[in-house]
């Protein structure tokens, strides 16, 4: 199972300043052995290129992430099926879920609760952007959204691929 706790807590520590826009930290993301990071800090952010990167580089599950993280309710039920609780009590933690809060604090993930509050302060920034009222909205994220159902067509063919050669 995948998670963002397969990371050293030096590079997730790295994470959590880049989402908090400290660009010297994400630079080191960038550079170093796990750019996904530096893509998941940026999908965090809302940057779209970021998320198509995610998923044609085979690290769909950090865009699924991100987006449990904007309170996706089916990318929240991909997490809870696919990825480890940790994964999940971070993304609800970031949408100031008290229950996922206190999960965290109890078995003692500080740096995940620091990750799920730099990843809050920015939903709670962009939201009120979105806000604005001379803010124009152009209506969604359409690459996103084509590389995710793409990446569902592949999954489902692989799938069906293998349950045929079971069959046989």
């Amino acid at each position: 199972m995948k998670g963002l706790e397969q990371y050293d807590v030096k590079l997730l520590l790295a994470l959590v300043k880049s989402v908090g826009g400290r660009t010297d930290f994400f630079k080191v993301l960038v550079e170093g052995p796990h750019p996904e990071l530096a893509a998941f800090s940026n999908a965090i952010r809302g940057d779209d290129d970021a998320m198509v990167w995610l998923f044609k580089h085979n690290f769909a599950w950090l865009a699924i992430l991100s987006n449990a993280c904007d309170g996706d309710e089916k990318a929240q039920e991909w997490v809870q099926r696919n990825l480890t609780k940790v994964n999940m009590m971070y993304a609800l933690a970031a949408r100031r879920n008290i229950p996922a809060v206190k999960w965290l604090l109890s078995h003692r993930l500080e740096i995940f609760l620091m990750l799920a509050r730099e990843t809050e302060k920015f939903l709670d920034y962009q939201q009120k952007e979105y806000d604005w009222p001379y803010v124009m909205h152009f209506g969604g994220h359409y690459r996103a959204m084509k590389e995710l159902e793409d990446w569902q067509k592949e999954k489902q063919q692989d799938n069906d691929t293998e349950e045929r050669s079971k069959e046989s």
